[in-house]
């Protein structure tokens, strides 16, 4: 490769080829299974006198500098922000989900309009806002509203960082708002500072005495659903250290297992995480009584996430967890070793009461 196209150490779902006057940003797995890629002319306003780019070549042109964008997903925001390019954030389907504090500022002085929802985005008002581009994200490809944006002539950029199957992967992934926003420096130099982060914490882990044994997930109707042991949840549990109880299951998607079988191999697991989204004791025990079986829900050691919220009761997690996963690795850390990190504080998990 060309040594000015953009390295990357661990996201496998886009790559960027530097061709001098413009880049092409391509997305290769924008959803699970998907079989085409998409590719972006991504070229500065001043450089288009320069060049012919054929339309039909590409899935869209993204002219720079972006000063108007919509994203559709609370995993786009944290970039946004750690970029200082929040300000050009226009739209957003679901507001009430988002939890940073300066994005919440922006849409309470109005600067953020109000889009729906995302499998129905109302596109008439994200229209209105013209924005210099979109960032989408698919499930299968099948969004009407996208097409419809497409026909207007602005771009929507498929983001597929969800996909990845590592959480550093995941966080990869502000290098491609660094490239829309031409800030390829800043997004690599925040980029190697998570990572950093992450694994010295993880080497930290790597020498602890006592390795607790961990349960996940919750009864929901007569199944249990727990992550499978290929998950970035999986993962960012191996990195701690732990003695996740399912981690040698591979697959895609959650495990779905009967009450039975989760007990006779977690009722005695010294810690449970993230007890699907039930945010109390009394709530977990009223969801399924079974789940007060449990050595973890007699000792009280259940912790979640669900309890960090936004002033709208957007949950923080599943903002910031993806582009932060240290900070995730040191939570878990904390809770499964308290005599490491002790001046860490826990972020995103609350032990439920």
């Amino acid at each position: 490769m060309d040594t000015k196209d953009l390295k990357l150490e661990y996201a496998k779902g886009f790559s960027v080829s530097d061709l001098g006057v413009y880049k092409v940003l391509t997305i290769h797995s924008p959803w699970p299974e998907s079989k085409t890629s998409h590719s972006y002319a991504v070229i500065h306003k001043d450089s288009l006198p320069k060049i012919t780019l054929n339309p039909n070549d590409y899935s869209g042109i993204i002219e720079l500098p972006i000063k108007k964008i919509v994203v559709t997903s609370t995993t786009h925001l944290p970039a946004l922000e750690l970029l200082s390019v929040n300000n050009t954030l226009v739209g957003f389907p679901g507001l009430d989900y988002i939890s940073s504090k300066k994005i919440r500022k922006q849409i309470n002085t109005n600067n953020i309009k109000e889009l729906g929802k995302n499998e129905v985005i109302n596109t008439e008002i994200l229209l209105s806002l013209s924005p210099d581009a979109v960032v989408g994200f698919g499930i299968d490809g099948g969004n009407r509203a996208y097409e419809t944006i497409k026909k207007s002539g602005i771009p929507v950029i498929f983001n597929g960082d969800w996909v990845e199957s590592s959480p550093l992967a995941k966080a990869e992934w502000i290098k491609f708002f660094g490239v829309l926003y031409d800030k390829k420096a800043q997004a690599d130099s925040i980029f190697k500072m998570i990572k950093t982060n992450y694994l010295e914490v993880k080497q930290l882990a790597n020498h602890v005495k006592s390795i607790p044994r961990v349960l996940s997930g919750a009864m929901h109707n007569d199944i249990w659903y727990l992550p499978n042991g290929t998950s970035t949840e999986a993962q960012l549990l191996k990195d701690a250290n732990v003695n996740y109880l399912w981690n040698n299951t591979k697959g895609v998607g959650s495990l779905k297992l009967s009450f039975e079988s989760v007990f006779i191999k977690a009722q005695n697991a010294e810690i449970w995480l993230s007890p699907s989204n039930y945010n109390s004791l009394e709530n977990l025990k009223k969801g399924n009584e079974h789940h007060a079986l449990f050595d973890a829900f007699r000792n009280k050691n259940i912790y979640s996430f669900t309890n960090t919220t936004g002033d709208t009761g957007g949950i923080l997690y599943f903002e910031l967890g993806m582009t932060r996963p240290d900070i995730v690795l040191k939570d878990i850390i904390k809770i499964s070793h308290p005599e490491l990190l002790k001046n860490h504080d826990l972020y995103f998990f609350k032990r439920l009461e």
